[in-house]
């Protein structure tokens, strides 16, 4: 989903082996929801405030409509909704590259406003999430957090700048993401390395992370517990402790020796996932970047206690930039490795090793067992997957986008968790402009699944 600051340059450039028994998935816990949040599923990128990548609502299933193209003039790899059911698309513009808020009325899927924003770090603008007020909270070009609300008057819906709080960042920094805390506080965290929060009130508190140059490209999650970030070297739980930053731990990950091709930054593509079969947030997980096969990496949430570690994919897959799916005891790997990102997306990033690769696919599950302390794969496939999946619980189906025939054949999937088989493929599109570009999907409450592609977005209804 879920380094898209490059994106941003690239969104303008266009602009099996089974490794275990078939055994279902583990009943998950949810965590309690975020009372600062909107409804879980729809609310940010990941889904809810720990980046699980499940929603509970059915999706469209595999005797859909066929798809509906919705074109903007932008891309669009965050769509949202809140509570009040209006879709909030943030895209990047193709003119000036800068962000902008579409309003989509959710039954036509037609833009009825839209918000343009000055240009900044455009992963700010893709990590935003709604409030629950159905607000948008993201920042600007100024770096300022702005919460953007939308209104209607008669037949005229508008979208207007409702509060705004300058971060006051030193010059050269930018917030990555942002997200919710359980602790009233809005959290961010940026480029170079730093992690903060905005009180109810307004006041900033930021902290470097780490003794060394670090580095944030992904997003952050939340638990009752903490705030989790990883950065390019190390994952953290943060806690608000008056006004300063406590790091309740700490725990450094092989970042291999560059990043691999597929992947947008030197480090790990994860964002922090939180997981667990009884609350739902006892375990962390993320990959790291180590060579020649990446590792699931399984912490306590509690202490950062490593709970367990196994490699992933195979030598030929085994790189991701996406986010894990987590629920109950299962973990989901979606391989990025060798995927066709344009150059562009990567020029700050450093060359890969090895300089090009094949977009090899494939798809891993792994469970987790807290009391043996062991990690163990039950299934991997070779899917080619060009989207986050999305595991929706409601149909205990993982949906995702299939890229075949080097990009001129897109397709919505419906694969079966327990064993990892495609169930159904409904057409999205041909040719370059329909790339999902590893973007994540949004299930809506009616089953309505919205896909951004490189020409604004696609849905695909019931």
């Amino acid at each position: 989903m879920t380094r898209r600051t490059a994106l941003a340059t690239v969104l303008l450039a266009l602009v099996v082996l089974v490794a275990g028994p078939a055994v279902g998935p583990a009943a998950g816990a949810t965590m309690p929801p975020n009372p600062y949040a909107g409804p879980d599923g729809t609310w940010n990128m990941h889904g809810d405030a720990g980046a699980s990548d499940t929603t509970p609502f059915d999706g469209p299933g595999a005797d859909s409509s066929p798809a509906q193209p919705v074109p903007l003039p932008a891309v669009c790899p965050t769509i949202l909704a809140g509570a009040d059911g209006m879709v909030q698309a943030l895209c990047t513009e193709y003119i000036d590259r800068a962000p902008s808020l579409y309003l989509l009325d959710p039954t036509t899927l037609l833009p009825v406003a839209r918000r343009h924003l000055s240009a900044g770090s455009l992963l700010g603008g893709v990590y935003a999430y709604v409030d629950n007020e159905s607000r948008l909270v993201t920042v600007d070009g100024s770096g300022s957090l702005l919460w953007l609300a939308h209104s209607k008057s008669g037949l005229r819906w508008s979208i207007g700048v409702e509060r705004e709080v300058p971060l006051n960042l030193p010059e050269g920094d930018a917030v990555t993401t942002v997200g919710p805390g359980y602790d009233a506080n809005v959290w961010f965290a940026t480029a170079q390395g730093r992690a903060g929060y905005v009180t109810p009130d307004g006041d900033v508190v930021t902290a470097s992370l780490g003794a060394r140059d670090e580095k944030v490209a992904n997003s952050i999650s939340s638990a009752p517990s903490g705030v989790a970030v990883t950065t390019d070297h190390a994952t953290y739980l943060l806690r608000a402790d008056g006004d300063a930053v406590r790091t309740v731990w700490r725990q450094p990950y092989d970042r291999g020796e560059a990043r691999k091709p597929g992947q947008l930054s030197h480090g790990s593509g994860s964002t922090p996932t939180f997981f667990g079969e009884r609350t739902g947030a006892e375990f962390v997980v993320i990959t790291d970047n180590a060579s020649p096969r990446e590792n699931l990496l399984v912490y306590r949430a509690r202490d950062g206690r490593e709970v367990c570690r196994l490699p992933i994919l195979t030598e030929e897959s085994s790189g991701t930039e996406n986010s894990p799916v987590a629920w109950g005891n299962s973990v989901y790997i979606a391989s990025t490795y060798g995927y066709p990102y344009p150059a562009q997306a990567t020029e700050d990033a450093g060359e890969s090793v090895p300089a090009k690769a094949d977009f090899a696919g494939g798809m891993e599950r792994i469970d987790v067992d807290e009391r043996s302390g062991a990690c163990a794969s039950v299934w991997r496939n070779e899917v080619p997957s060009a989207a986050v999946p999305r595991l929706s619980r409601g149909e205990d189906v993982l949906y995702t986008v299939t890229r075949r025939g080097s990009g001129l054949t897109w397709r919505l999937a419906r694969i079966d968790p327990a064993d990892g088989e495609i169930l159904s493929e409904t057409f999205l599109g041909l040719g370059p402009l329909a790339n999902t570009l590893q973007m994540v999907g949004t299930i809506l409450p009616d089953g309505t699944l919205l896909q951004g592609t490189l020409a604004g977005l696609v849905a695909v209804r019931r």
